[in-house]
């Protein structure tokens, strides 16, 4: 068993150096893809540019790389130019290799670990990029959704497929319906479609129960997080303060520790 997570820890750090890819490329290819409907717009995609110091933008090698050691070898900086690599690489990749190696030993060195090692893996995406830029990717989302579908289907996770679909379907309604009401009564945009389809994919993964303790616990979360923000004089200009990193953070808890677990933590909490 030791041995196993040992290389499913490995295989997460390939994965994580793919997540920071993603989180590299496809806010930019949302930006690519509106522009060229304005005109002509380079390619740019997850294979095309090559892989470039984003300094000096020279070509990396191969051996620029290996997750985790590139970074240490080159004691964080571009070879070419010298100029300091972002810690949000290594970051990133020991942060996957950690949930896959978790998640296995949690749920066991099969398909429903490696189902929920990619559940994890796609939130902690879709969680850097709507913190960086307040979008959520439909690539993603989708993804989410019909993989929590599939896995249902599949019988990977402990989740009948009927409530899978409803999960999906009650958590884009009931973000959805809510974003109407506060627009009209406020005239503001309280939050993007992204939220509505991250919240589908967390029910599809999880049920049309966990929905409500997932919401609750996104919103206690991110309120804490707007107060400290606004404290500490970090907060945007706009005040803005994005939902799906929380999302995601109460997702992975209530698939973790269970509905019935959270359920009684939150009722201690609120009505102790």
């Amino acid at each position: 068993m030791t041995w196993n997570i040992a290389i499913v820890f490995g295989f997460g750090l390939l994965i994580g150096s793919f997540v920071n890819v993603l989180i590299h490329r496809l806010p930019r290819m949302i930006m690519a893809e509106q522009a060229s409907l304005e005109g002509n717009a380079p390619r740019y995609d997850l294979n095309w540019p090559a892989s470039h110091c984003p300094q000096c933008q020279t070509p990396l090698k191969p051996w620029h790389n290996i997750p985790l050691l590139s970074f240490l070898l080159l004691k964080g900086r571009c070879s070419f130019c010298k100029q300091t690599i972002s810690a949000q690489y290594p970051i990133i990749e020991l942060i996957t290799a950690l949930m896959w190696a978790l998640c296995t030993w949690h749920w066991g060195c099969n398909a429903a670990g490696f189902c929920w090692a990619i559940f994890t893996t796609i939130l902690l995406a879709l969680s850097v990029i709507d913190w960086q830029t307040t979008l959520l990717p439909d690539d993603l989302t989708q993804a989410l959704v019909w993989g929590g579908l599939f896995a249902s289907s599949m019988d990977w996770v402990v989740l009948p497929l009927h409530q899978s679909v409803w999960g999906a379907v009650m958590g884009y309604a009931s973000l959805w319906s809510i974003a109407v009401v506060f627009e009209r009564i406020s005239g503001k945009q309280g939050m993007g479609a992204g939220d509505f389809k991250l919240l589908a994919g967390l029910g599809a993964w999880l049920g049309p129960l966990a929905l409500l303790p997932v919401v609750m616990l996104a919103s206690f979360a991110g309120a804490i997080s707007g107060v400290a923000l606004k404290f500490t004089h970090r907060l945007r200009e706009d005040g803005y303060v994005p939902f799906g990193p929380f999302l995601a953070l109460a997702g992975v808890i209530v698939a973790v520790m269970g509905i019935k677990a959270i359920a009684l933590w939150m009722g201690w909490i609120f009505f102790a």
